[in-house]
């Protein structure tokens, strides 16, 4: 199973692309796209959204899986994010590709054992699990793999129908 991995923002949206088949991962691609700050936030959403569907049409994923919003005390911050979350989302389901939501401690516990682990924790998990010369960068897209690696983890029978198929 292909797995497309989101960690949204407007700034930045973390993204990473990862096989998981027979218990083992294969770390396909990973990076982040980034709209300007200044930037008209249209053009932002814009440009996230056809960075997203270049990354379907490239990768093919059979699934995505996306941060869900968590809400600090910037409320503004947590309304733009929550808008780059929408065309992320309908990106996915424009390509008719299977769409799973996780919290910050889902993936936490997926990756590192503990929900409440920090992040320099799940950097360095993710890092070894999937095998990379070097931490990913910036921590959008680590949080982007770890997400990945949350779903194939979180995957349970799902996953074993797929390979049944």
């Amino acid at each position: 199973m292909i797995i497309l991995g989101i960690d949204p923002g407007l700034a930045i949206v973390g993204w990473g692309v990862i096989e998981y088949r027979n218990a083992r991962f294969r770390t396909i691609a990973y990076g982040s796209i980034r709209t300007p700050a200044g930037t008209r936030t249209e053009e932002r959403l814009k440009g996230i959204f056809d960075g997203i569907n270049e990354l379907i049409e490239k990768y093919h994923p059979d699934a995505m899986a996306v941060e869900e919003l968590f809400f600090n005390t910037n409320i503004t911050t947590g309304i733009r994010v929550a808008e780059a979350r929408g065309v992320i989302l309908l990106a996915a389901e424009r390509a008719e590709i299977e769409i799973q939501e996780y919290t910050p401690l889902q993936v936490k516990q997926a990756v590192v054992g503990y929900g409440r682990a920090e992040k320099k924790q799940v950097i360095t998990m993710v890092t070894m699990l999937l095998g990379l010369p070097k931490p990913p960068s910036p921590d959008d897209t680590a949080d982007a793999l770890a997400i990945a690696i949350c779903h194939a983890h979180s995957g349970g029978s799902r996953l074993a129908n797929y390979y049944n198929k």
